[in-house]
């Protein structure tokens, strides 16, 4: 039987393209939210049936070798290492995109969702790039990034205040080695925050 550590090796570095596919789905989910009749809440829901689909592929494939080994075989520009052992991370990724929408209205999920799609990949890829000194779970040149791509996005949004207070606490919240997969952590907590920072009734989109 082909053992499973060669291809779960040809996941580590780098992984450009696990970025682009990351921001891809995210912008493709706000594509449908703003640009389609889809209602935000049926959205969610489908999202969650995806998320739910999901899981149960991730609960065969952990007790299935063989399932294992072909889901980093055919998915090896795209998977992680830590996902041999655990849930995959789109899992996640489909878990919190549709407790964002399910959760916040529609203002507040587009936020959150930008940073998901675009800070989370950006800081991913240039701190293992470029990082140099470690910060939390990651470092400061990957942290500096994720709150930059993050005001860039909230602050046109949301305004300096809210925009930019959520963009530096989310940053933190990013850093913190939380046993939660950060893509079902950062749309909530960037939620949470958005929403709670703004002044009520202030229009955003």
């Amino acid at each position: 039987m082909e053992p499973i550590s060669p291809l779960v090796a040809q996941t580590e570095g780098l992984q450009p393209w696990r970025r682009v596919f990351h921001a891809a789905n995210g912008l493709g989910v706000l594509a449908l939210l703003l640009f389609t009749p889809v209602p935000q809440f049926e959205l969610a829901i489908l999202l969650g049936a995806a998320a739910v689909g999901a899981l149960l592929l991730d609960w065969l494939r952990l007790r299935s070798p063989r399932v294992n080994r072909l889901f980093f075989r055919l998915l090896k520009r795209l998977a992680s290492p830590r996902e041999a052992e655990g849930i995959a991370s789109s899992t996640w990724f489909l878990i919190g995109i549709s407790l964002t929408l399910l959760l916040f209205p529609q203002a507040v999920a587009v936020g959150a969702i930008l940073v998901l799609s675009l800070a989370d990949p950006a800081a991913s890829y240039l701190g293992r790039r470029w990082g140099r000194t470690p910060f939390g779970s990651g470092t400061v040149e990957g942290s500096l990034t994720f709150l930059c791509v993050s005001a860039f996005l909230l602050v046109p949004l949301a305004g300096w205040i809210p925009g930019g207070v959520t963009a530096l606490l989310v940053t933190g919240i990013e850093r913190v080695p939380w046993p939660l997969d950060d893509n079902l952590t950062i749309p909530l907590a960037t939620g949470v925050l958005l929403w709670s920072l703004l002044p009520v009734g202030t229009p955003l989109l």
